[in-house]
């Protein structure tokens, strides 16, 4: 079953995605939008990838309105459907794992920053974030208005990226601010995440979040 899982991972890559989109471009946004959406439920799913083939399909604006739609509906369903199962004993296991604990305190503690900052990003633990905030209780308008802002601008610039790679093919040396976004990305990830965990191991624990 684990060797099945990696060959199906194996196929997202950017030529497969991108026959994907124009075998099914009769079906108008809707295969753009589903493999963003999917993001949400299956983690390892290449975002960069994805949003930069949406992009070099359809085109720059509605490569990143369809990439856009698809994560920000991803994520808005599964903090949903957390806040609506966190009473279940399956999701009460899952949050007592201390990773989660602690994405669970930042997301307490920084609600908006938490969402905005790391949904800026194009790499990191995106389904955690949504869970997390979902199991905190944080208010939906918040939420959403952090994952909008902060989808749209991460999705722009995978996008540009994704509709201008002739330009980089024949310029090499425009590579390396590619190379720069993905190392910053990263970096800027692990900072995040490190930010957190410092207010997370100050700050007391609430006493049940599931309440």
């Amino acid at each position: 079953m684990f060797g099945a899982g990696i060959s199906i991972m194996d196929y997202f890559t950017e030529q497969n995605i991108e026959l994907f989109l124009e075998r099914f471009r009769s079906l108008g946004p809707l295969p753009g939008i589903l493999l963003t959406f999917l993001k949400s439920f299956v983690p390892p799913l290449p975002t960069i990838v994805i949003v930069g083939a949406n992009a070099a399909i359809y085109g720059l604006w509605l490569g990143f309105l369809y990439s856009w739609i698809g994560l920000v509906m991803g994520s808005l369903l599964t903090f949903w459907l957390i806040r609506k199962a966190s009473d279940t004993p399956f999701i009460r296991r899952w949050a007592a794992k201390p990773k989660v604990q602690k994405a669970m305190v930042w997301a307490q503690r920084n609600g908006f920053s938490f969402v905005f900052l790391l949904s800026l990003l194009p790499i990191g633990p995106f389904v955690v974030i949504n869970m997390a905030a979902g199991l905190t209780r944080m208010r939906t308008v918040p939420f959403a208005a952090a994952v909008l802002l902060g989808k749209g601008v991460m999705v722009f610039c995978i996008s540009y990226i994704g509709t201008h790679l002739s330009d980089f093919i024949h310029q090499p040396v425009e590579l390396i601010g590619v190379a720069l976004f993905i190392a910053a990305s990263l970096w800027l990830n692990r900072k995040f995440q490190a930010y957190f965990t410092s207010l997370a191991a100050v700050t007391p624990e609430p006493a049940d979040t599931m309440e």
